[in-house]
């Protein structure tokens, strides 16, 4: 998650079981969450794999998916701390500008919402049974969710995104789709998603070791980071697995098998 004003990154580091906070610029990061081991604990996390900051950037909201929980961290207090949602295999997180909570959850592969202060979530996409029908998902992970509250949803094995409109009882299938592969059609193991404002969808293609852009209503992607080969060098990743754009159109990208972040230029025209 990227803070522009604070000019700050956030980073679910998932095997150390911890949440980093590292200032643009810095040599070294600062835990801001988690860092007591891997455990249930209130004051710990267990492979945390997604963060964000809620709308009024006092709290950390965090994907705690080896507890199966999603948990609050209060930046303003490091005692404050509380479980949001429990028994739920969480992986995509996001919030809309009402305070709106979307998680995905791979185990029942649906994405639930939940209103402020709700105890329930109610299904906005998927909800079905496991499959790759357009009303079904098969272990849903990152997720984003636009200005209408369209869902979209890295559909990671059935190889494609879906994007569910508001209130909708099934998907449209706006990336990928034509089975695990290569080509410019493809995905393999799509793993990281953002959608930038004029609805152009950029995914992580884990296995391929690259990141993919779907203009709207296209029927194949472009390499925009990648494509090189699984490899250490600058134009190289190595199993990308998170995406997400600062104000500037900077993307940035997590090299998960790397061990880094990296920030490109993206050339949205």
């Amino acid at each position: 998650y990227v803070d522009d004003q604070q000019q700050t990154i956030y980073v679910a580091d998932y095997g150390n079981h911890r949440i980093i906070k590292w200032k643009f610029g810095e040599r070294n990061g600062e835990v801001v969450a988690g860092g007591n081991g891997g455990g249930n604990r209130i004051d710990q996390l267990n492979y945390p794999c997604n963060v964000i900051l809620d709308r009024n950037k006092k709290s950390l909201i965090i994907c705690d998916v080896g507890n199966r929980r999603v948990v609050r961290w209060s930046l303003e207090n490091q005692n404050d701390r509380q479980i949001l949602i429990e028994d739920i295999s969480c992986f995509g997180l996001m919030m809309n500008n009402k305070g709106d909570l979307f998680v995905s959850d791979w185990r029942r592969n649906e994405v639930k919402r939940w209103k402020k202060d709700e105890k329930q979530g109610i299904v906005v996409a998927g909800g079905n049974g496991k499959g790759d029908k357009l009303n079904q998902l098969n272990y849903p992970g990152f997720i984003f969710v636009d200005r209408e509250d369209s869902i979209y949803v890295l559909d990671c094995l059935n190889h494609r995104v879906m994007k569910w409109l508001n209130g909708a009882k099934e998907g449209i299938v706006v990336a990928g789709g034509q089975g695990q592969g290569n080509s410019l059609k493809q995905l393999s193991y799509p793993e990281g998603l953002v959608v930038n404002e004029n609805g152009d969808v950029f995914v992580a293609d884990f296995s391929n070791h690259r990141v993919m852009c779907w203009s709207s209503d296209s029927k194949e992607g472009r390499v925009v980071v990648g494509g090189n080969g699984q490899g250490t060098r600058s134009n190289q990743l190595n199993n990308p697995r998170g995406l997400v754009f600062d104000r500037a159109n900077n993307l940035y990208v997590v090299d998960m098998f790397n061990h880094r972040i990296q920030r490109f230029d993206i050339d949205t025209n």
